[in-house]
């Protein structure tokens, strides 16, 4: 859809206007707001001339009326025709009541210019299509969110099996760890025995060297009170030479006494 012309008048009196093709669109517009000056009431009527229709908002006296190429097209050129209206309004205020035919145009053709090459060209200028182009952006970030929610319920399915294995590990760990200490506790505890053997077996050897035998004969005999051979005989024989000391001293002294005459 295009617009190719469009006007703000008071009444009959045309204030500004503004034409993208050279068409006869002018001359009919005037005729048509010529046709409805009389009528005070505010309308909205569309009029449709050969392959144009021509739209008019009448607000308060001020007629603004816009033509379109497109026969079944009508809430682009009535949001147009709004737009303008409410634009016309804020920029000129009271000087409108005033005004003089085509006092306006020369501010004001140039945004006729530019709200008609944006509601003829960008498609965010019909409302509807807008709302519709939000409404998909809204369902595009919905799914993307919902897509999301479900990539995020996987990463929980994820982490909670990695937490249920890491938790399998760890009890298996502990499991481990537990047999290992025993292993090494036991590994120990014979370890400390064979070093107790190895010192009792050397300190048998020490002993069986000094005793003079793996029996320690020297050693049992001295605990059993028990003295060698040898010492046994000299004093038996030191035992005997004092037992007969005294008879011979006996016989010596009994001769003395004999030869002395006692």
């Amino acid at each position: 859809m295009t617009i190719v012309y469009a006007l703000v008048a008071r009444g009959s009196v045309i204030l500004a206007e503004f034409s993208e093709a050279n068409t006869n669109g002018g001359v009919i517009a005037r005729q048509i707001v010529e046709k409805i000056k009389a009528d005070n009431n505010d309308v909205n009527v569309s009029y449709s001339q050969n392959k144009y229709v021509f739209h008019v908002k009448r607000v308060d006296g001020l007629t603004c009326l816009c033509v379109a190429d497109d026969l079944d097209a009508r809430r682009v050129p009535f949001a147009f025709l709004e737009d303008i209206h409410q634009r016309f309004v804020k920029t000129f205020g009271q000087a409108i009541l005033s005004a003089q035919a085509y006092g306006m145009n020369d501010e004001f053709s140039r945004v006729l210019s530019q709200q008609m090459e944006y509601y003829s060209n960008d498609p965010n200028a019909d409302r509807i299509n807008r709302l519709k182009g939000e409404m998909s952006q809204v369902r595009t970030v919905m799914l993307e969110n919902i897509d999301k929610v479900l990539e995020r319920g996987d990463r929980l399915e994820i982490l909670v099996d990695k937490t249920a294995t890491m938790q399998n590990n760890i009890l298996r760990f502990k499991k481990q760890s537990r047999r290992y200490r025993n292993a090494v506790w036991r590994r120990n505890v014979k370890l400390m025995f064979a070093l107790m053997f190895l010192l009792l077996v050397l300190v048998y050897v020490l002993v069986a060297f000094a005793c003079h035998g793996l029996t320690l004969p020297t050693c049992l005999r001295r605990g059993l009170g028990l003295r060698p051979a040898k010492k046994a005989l000299r004093q038996k024989a030191h035992q005997t030479k004092n037992a007969k000391r005294p008879c011979t001293m006996s016989m010596t002294e009994k001769s003395m006494r004999y030869i002395l005459g006692f």
